[in-house]
């Protein structure tokens, strides 16, 4: 079920849902934008909403310097909120030269088989090698802590719920035992940001 909303509401929907945040700061001393790729109402802000939203109050507030995204896959669903290949693709050829040079590290929270499987195979087609070679997989939190400042990043409850699924369930990491049970489920949960707004919309 899918609805449409103005430009307007769909910036503000980007904002209430924080699906961009900067805070903190990595071991390195750069400035984090996170990403939780969860909360991307993909089907409810389109590419050009989305470019206009980052250029306009996400990259001024990095400045002139150096930076790491954080980026959370964890719960991520294709129908839901993830906003396809070519739309990523459209987004990342339109961030400024000086942004794409600032970025140091992309680190890669819960990437999962699938994920792995495809920038490891398209992924250096899709985006320069630069920006390849510059992303850190992380498949448990613990290990995030070796390269980003602990008390500086908020990390979603989820996230440690599906951290600790892992641990008792490693075969989900190689994708030999489906999550799809417990995380993603057969629709988005009701509790999620993304489909509360949507029924609110479309009531």
């Amino acid at each position: 079920m899918s609805t449409t909303i103005t430009e307007l509401e769909q910036e503000e929907l980007l904002e209430k849902l924080e699906v961009f945040k900067i805070k903190g700061r990595d071991k390195h001393g750069r400035k984090i934008l996170r990403i939780i790729g969860k909360f991307f109402p993909a089907r409810l802000v389109s590419v050009e909403v989305l470019k206009k939203f980052l250029e306009e109050r996400i990259f001024p507030k990095l400045g002139k310097k150096k930076f790491a995204v954080l980026y959370i896959h964890t719960g991520v669903q294709r129908s839901e909120n993830f906003a396809g290949i070519s739309s990523l693709r459209s987004v990342y050829d339109a961030i400024p030269a000086n942004v794409k040079e600032n970025l140091e590290a992309v680190y890669f929270i819960h990437p999962g088989l699938q994920a792995r499987l495809f920038l490891a195979t398209f992924g250096r087609f899709f985006f320069n090698a630069g920006l390849y070679r510059k992303l850190r997989y992380i498949s448990r939190i613990g290990y995030l802590w070796e390269n980003v400042r602990r008390t500086e990043v908020e990390i979603p409850e989820f996230v440690y719920d599906h951290d600790e699924d892992l641990e008792y369930r490693p075969m989900m990491d190689y994708g030999l035992e489906s999550d799809h049970a417990r995380v993603y489920g057969t629709a988005p949960a009701l509790d999620s940001p993304v489909t509360t707004y949507s029924m609110r919309c479309i009531s």
